[in-house]
């Protein structure tokens, strides 16, 4: 691959900027049969929590107009299991990691983060969407102070660049990023899933289990570009920008709008191929754009 691609991305070397959405490619092992994970600039795992979560009731999966509401709760098998099975598998397949870690408490986001401290990983992508429960369930990301001591927090104790996943559902998506940057973040991912609801007409209830999930896909693509807009102009970090990429052309949006890396997500679902054809889409534009590096293009719409 042409080191046109490269990026850096919080002092870590990437060799082209398409990665993987948390929670759509499982941690690889389901995808590698369609695409060469070393191929992709990082391969984004799961969210990971310091114990096995089981999840949200069914449904927790449905499918809206230009895109999908899911409920699914963060199921996933514990760090153990990470370290364990999908680490070593991804080490193999020659795989950039970005572990995504979870949590219900600050306790639990420190102890995973500990845990990964010595393990082969070149980022830690930390989801503050998540319910805090000893606040009364709000989402660690939707209060600026709340973000920032989660960011100190984690950093104290990682041996990786530390990139905070930011939420839509806030007033002022500016104010969390400079909330976590003044945490110590090194970087922000934005944007996670919009809050949504689908009411099932025939049976007269809610189409989802937990009544309301998160909607992502081409539908939300429009509120991203504009919220990774605000928040590469906003913050002196880098920004990982996500939502509703289906396409080369979609990458390049919200690198033009100042994204350095792009995470895939929903369209891994129906096109399992497309993280590798966004890449060999992002070099076919290199070269018929002429330019030096794709990093020439990144933030260059002000």
């Amino acid at each position: 691959m042409s080191k046109q691609l490269e990026v850096n991305f919080a002092g870590i070397t990437f060799p082209n900027p398409i990665t993987t959405a948390s929670g759509t490619f499982g941690s690889g092992l389901e995808y590698s049969e369609f695409v060469d994970l070393k191929k992709l600039g990082a391969v984004t795992t799961k969210g990971v929590a310091n114990v096995p979560w089981s999840g949200n009731p069914t449904p927790r999966i449905v499918e809206t107009h230009g895109g999908m509401l899911n409920a699914i709760g963060l199921q996933n098998p514990g760090i153990d299991t990470l370290i364990a099975r999908d680490l070593p598998y991804l080490h193999e397949h020659g795989a950039h990691i970005i572990v995504n870690v979870c949590g219900r408490s600050k306790e639990d986001y420190v102890e995973v983060v500990e845990r990964l401290a010595d393990e082969d990983v070149d980022m830690l992508e930390i989801n503050i969407s998540c319910p805090n429960v000893k606040a009364g369930g709000i989402a660690f990301g939707q209060k600026p102070e709340m973000a920032e001591e989660i960011t100190k927090a984690v950093k104290v104790v990682a041996k990786q660049p530390i990139v905070m996943k930011l939420s839509p559902n806030v007033t002022d998506i500016t104010e969390m990023a400079k909330a976590v940057e003044a945490g110590g973040a090194d970087g922000v991912s934005l944007i996670n899933t919009l809050t949504g609801m689908k009411i099932d007409v025939a049976r007269k209830t809610f189409a989802l289990a937990n009544q309301t999930g998160g909607m992502s896909g081409p539908c939300v693509k429009p509120v991203a570009v504009r919220m990774v807009y605000q928040v590469a102009n906003a913050v002196s970090i880098p920004v990982l920008g996500m939502g509703g990429v289906q396409n080369t052309e979609d990458a390049l949006e919200f690198l033009m709008a100042g994204a350095t890396m792009v995470a895939v997500g929903t369209a891994n679902f129906f096109n399992p191929y497309v993280t590798s054809q966004i890449i060999d889409g992002l070099e076919e534009y290199v070269k018929k754009e002429k330019l030096s590096s794709i990093r020439d293009i990144i933030g260059c719409v002000k």
